[in-house]
């Protein structure tokens, strides 16, 4: 199979860029699943349904979130009736939403996609990692298993937790892959016992920025401790980042796994077909 993972849309910029490149890119990488993170596509918080629609439209199979989830209210009753947008699994009990879905792909094949949320400097949810090995016990990976891949998205800020993930699960997952602080980490790798992992995917928005925000207003928040103007989304040119991925049609392991960047203001690099 192959997969490819976008991280966080940040804003307009983000979201067109994303939306004017994804169908190129399925056909030129012959992708099976496209999952992006959306949380930040909305004006940078949040996902409005409108806003998701049109990400479905230009080609994505799973839209992920993450600790803005919530900023846009009309999202609520949207993710209840939507299976392919998914939130942080481990959200209490009666959260809106799901935090795993399992999606068709090509060829009679199957795909879970798993979203996650760390607490390390974040909000105090419940345990992420007892969450993920909960929902992995409900399936099995490869070629005669209920899935044929399955993606985790770890949306933290600690790159000691998301690394703990992958580890935790490596063998058990085609791909797990860090979201939230907007910067592309260079350690895209395999693990050996075969999952793919990459510590932050990077952002798909201006990186003419303070992650993925306009320079002057962020920028002032660390100069003066005091309430600023509301952040607002850098509006140039963006630059789509994610990890490609191909796995092992017999395992659901990774045997691939590239970076892409492409378009905006980073040193390009793209899969090999």
């Amino acid at each position: 199979m192959r997969l490819l993972f976008l991280g966080d849309i940040v804003g307009r910029s983000g979201r067109d860029a994303v939306e004017a490149a994804l169908p190129a890119l399925r056909r030129d990488l012959q992708l099976d699943l496209v999952v992006v993170n959306g949380e930040n596509a909305s004006h940078g918080f949040g996902l409005a349904p409108d806003m998701a629609r049109a990400l479905f439209a230009a080609g994505a199979d799973v839209l992920t979130l993450g600790n803005h989830a919530w900023d846009r209210k009309e999202i609520i009753p949207f993710i209840e009736s939507e299976p392919r947008l998914i939130r942080p699994m481990n959200y209490a009990p009666g959260t809106p939403g799901r935090g795993a879905t399992v999606v068709e792909v090509p060829g009679g094949r199957r795909a879970l996609v798993i979203q996650a949320m760390g607490r390390l400097f974040m909000e105090p949810l419940d345990d992420p990692f007892r969450a993920v090995q909960a929902e992995l016990a409900k399936h099995t990976l490869g070629a005669q298993g209920s899935v044929q891949a399955v993606v985790i998205d770890i949306h933290a800020e600690a790159t000691s937790e998301k690394q703990a993930m992958a580890h935790s699960f490596d063998g058990r997952a085609s791909l797990v892959i860090g979201t939230h602080t907007h910067v592309p980490s260079a350690d895209h790798r395999i693990l050996a016992g075969g999952t793919a992992y990459q510590t932050d995917a990077g952002m798909c928005g201006d990186y003419d920025s303070v992650i993925g925000m306009q320079k002057g207003g962020a920028s002032l928040r660390f100069w003066r401790k005091v309430p600023a103007e509301r952040l607002a989304p850098a509006e140039g040119e963006a630059t789509l980042c994610g990890l490609f991925v191909e796995t092992d049609d017999a395992t659901g392991l990774a045997r691939r796994a590239e970076p892409l960047r492409l378009g905006g203001s980073l040193a390009h690099t793209m899969p090999t077909p």
